[in-house]
């Protein structure tokens, strides 16, 4: 009987394995084809795909510039970013909703913002630059002053967008200060300025050096605006060439795989960088007995201060969309008489359009309830997994893996990887499903992880001695538990999906499209003011996906992307 125990006991175990290796091979499947493919292809026939792409005198240019968006728009990250997490302190209790004005740039989606600042700061019909030449400084200018297709304009407005997260790091490491330490430096003279310099930066090193890398990673990989904007003044960046590469005639997807490479490499030192740099974190923690409280009263001047900043990078974008959409053109001084909601009616009276808006409802709905199942398995595995050391590492490294690898790097990989037999997916919406999975899989991990582990194990433990099996405990008890966690994290991946434009582009048919990549076919063929009203369409399809995120997940729910 005891044989027959043991010998059940081994076969489960086995058997267990065997299932938790056949899901790991499934999530390389997922992740890792497209990366090799990439690669494969660069290095095929000698390298040719390395000689067509660094063999062009523009590459050093196109590379300069790269490192100068990503360098540059970090600096403005950790700047506003962590300025706005100070301020956000500062705030009185009746103007804790402004809390939430530095986030929002995360859930506009970026066509949108990029698009609004297109219309503000054009050098000829840009409407702040029609209002600054009718002062007396530029008031002999046609064109100007400002130009929001220079480079300089692209590094700012992706500084803005990325000081979203910053915010977030700096906020939560700011959390982690125990107040005793401020007060004391207060105390012995030092004066606000002296403490934020002396005390609270040090502390924050570990999450300012963790978002810098985040925020640079994020630079590196930046799309939308060396797209939309660069382009029109031969401005280009890697993520651009790439994507060039595979649609300019002849069509080089060697030369496209192998552009890619640089960036690859540099997030695998990147997440090697950052822990060399932080070395022993234990010497940061300073809780205490009591958390985080800035010394002093409440500023008035730290909650104008956010409601301005929100007011120039994320309000004025969007109310330039607004206007834009209800004229007939694009005119510095728009006539208000002759504006209506024609290019709304457009845009619902295009089957195109429409179909490109039911495309990415669906298509994210379908990849959102995927990606839940999957990061629910990896957090369970991830917690209880420990008897499976050598899987539960290569799991890990594979579902982090999407966050440091720009989406234009899986959209190549994508494209190459499911366009040949066996897997020939290309021109289906289940293409753009999977890679709307692979995206999600860090967020729909550390979202559900989070939640298991707030949880704790005293269900799970009181369910088992009951005598149900983990199938049952987490089906009857771990998943209502988690109900709130799981709908704020389907909310939440929903609004980056309805706004996904990176990888989106690159896999896309004519029949097969989505609102951002609709959205710049109407760009490329000079019809704004529809561009406009689709890009508020976009904006009022992710605002639901927050409003959801908020009710489901409760109102820190942003906070958890």
């Amino acid at each position: 009987m005891a044989a027959d125990l043991l010998r059940n006991k081994a076969t489960g175990f086995a058997m267990k394995r065997i299932a938790l290796a056949g899901f790991v091979a499934l999530l390389g499947v997922l992740v890792l084809l497209p990366l090799v493919r990439i690669q494969g292809l660069a290095f095929a026939n000698g390298g040719q795909g390395y000689l067509d792409a660094f063999g062009r005198a523009a590459i050093w240019t196109t590379i300069r510039n790269t490192v100068a968006l990503a360098v540059g728009s970090t600096i403005v990250a950790l700047v506003f970013g962590t300025l706005l997490a100070w301020w956000a302190t500062q705030l009185s209790p009746r103007l804790q909703w402004l809390r939430v004005l530095p986030v929002l740039p995360i859930v506009i989606p970026a066509v949108a913002s990029v698009s609004g600042w297109a219309f503000l700061l054009s050098p000829r019909p840009g409407y702040i630059n029609a209002l600054l030449r009718n002062l007396p400084w530029w008031s002999d200018l046609r064109f100007g002053p400002a130009d929001i297709y220079s480079l300089f304009w692209i590094v700012a407005i992706t500084g803005f967008a990325l000081s979203a997260f910053v915010y977030l790091f700096v906020s939560s490491g700011l959390k982690n200060i125990n107040s005793e330490l401020l007060e004391a430096a207060r105390t012995s003279g030092a004066s606000a300025f002296g403490v934020f310099f002396q005390i609270t930066l040090p502390l924050l090193r570990p999450v300012l050096v963790y978002g810098g890398g985040v925020a640079l990673l994020l630079g590196l990989g930046q799309f939308t605006a060396p797209l939309l904007l660069g382009t029109n003044q031969g401005i280009t960046v890697l993520t651009t060439d790439m994507y060039f590469a595979t649609q300019n005639e002849p069509v080089n997807h060697a030369a496209a795989a192998a552009i890619g490479s640089p960036l690859l490499i540099f997030g695998l030192i990147m997440v090697f960088g950052q822990k060399i740099m932080l070395g022993d974190q234990a010497r940061y923690i300073t809780h205490g007995g009591r958390a985080f409280r800035p010394a002093g009263k409440p500023s008035g001047l730290a909650a104008a201060g956010i409601f301005t900043y929100f007011v120039v990078t994320t309000l004025a974008p969007l109310v330039s969309l607004g206007i834009l959409s209800l004229s007939p053109f694009w005119s510095a001084n728009p006539k208000w008489s002759a504006m209506s909601l024609d290019n709304f009616r457009v845009v619902f009276g295009e089957s195109v359009i429409v179909g490109a808006i039911w495309n990415s409802v669906t298509t994210s709905l379908l990849a959102v309830a995927i990606a839940l199942v999957i990061g629910f398995i990896v957090s369970v595995v991830t917690l209880r997994g420990r008897r499976y050391p050598v899987l539960r590492m290569l799991m890990d490294v594979i579902v982090a893996l999407p966050l440091g690898v720009p989406a234009v790097i899986f959209g190549v990989g994508f494209l190459l990887a499911y366009s040949t037999q066996p897997l020939m997916l290309y021109g289906s919406r289940w293409l753009i499903v999977i890679v709307y999975v692979t995206l999600m899989l860090p967020f729909t991990t550390r979202m559900q992880l989070s939640g298991m582990m707030q949880l704790g194990t005293a269900y799970i433990e009181a369910s088992r001695v009951c005598g149900a099996n983990y199938l049952k405990t987490d089906l009857w008890v771990t998943l209502p538990l988690m109900r709130s966690t799981l709908g704020g994290a389907a909310a939440l991946m929903f609004v980056l999906l309805t706004h996904e434009f990176t990888a989106s582009v690159l896999i896309r048919t004519p029949r097969n499209q989505v609102m951002g990549t609709v959205l710049f076919d109407y760009w490329g063929n000079g019809g704004y003011p529809v561009v406009a009203a689709i890009a508020l369409i976009m904006t009022g399809v992710t605002a639901i996906g927050v409003i959801m995120a908020m009710l489901l997940g409760g109102r820190d729910a942003l906070s958890r992307m």
